[in-house]
């Protein structure tokens, strides 16, 4: 099966190693995702994970992944994601694969991030639209942190 991916990039004035310690720090992640809770376990074959709500033993939402690739102030590789929702998941399976890479330039760093998995399907369009928005917000706020 086809599948689509997100691109999306930002320069920031932060260091590469300022920026990922904003990828892989829990109280940081919550501030730019909004999550109610993180958990990681930082290193290779460790564990990426954010949930939403206010009920900590009913979550909204729960967005997981194992952290495949660890290079501090390079590169962060999350995969296969899984994704729980109470109310329901997408309309179509979807397995995805989240990759930062962080890149040195004059004056701050050059974040970028490629999800890739989502499938070529009408079903799957909302979902899709959905995290295009969610990574246009997500840039947003990693920039208002480093404020």
């Amino acid at each position: 099966m086809t599948t689509r991916t997100h691109r999306h990039e930002i320069l920031l004035a932060a260091t590469p190693e300022e920026v990922f310690a904003l990828l892989t720090t829990p109280s940081a992640i919550r501030g730019w995702w909004g999550a109610a809770r993180v958990v990681l376990e930082p290193r290779e074959g460790g564990i990426w994970a954010a949930a939403w709500g206010a009920r900590e033993d009913d979550p909204e939402y729960v967005w997981s992944a194992t952290i495949e690739r660890f290079e501090p102030g390079r590169r962060l590789r999350l995969g296969p994601a899984r994704y729980y929702a109470r109310a329901g998941g997408p309309a179509v399976p979807i397995t995805t694969t989240t990759e930062f890479t962080i890149e040195a330039r004059p004056g701050g760093a050059l974040l970028r991030v490629e999800q890739a998995g989502f499938p070529i399907d009408p079903a799957a369009d909302a979902h899709f639209a959905a995290c295009e928005n969610g990574w246009r917000a997500t840039f947003a706020a990693i920039e208002r942190r480093l404020r």
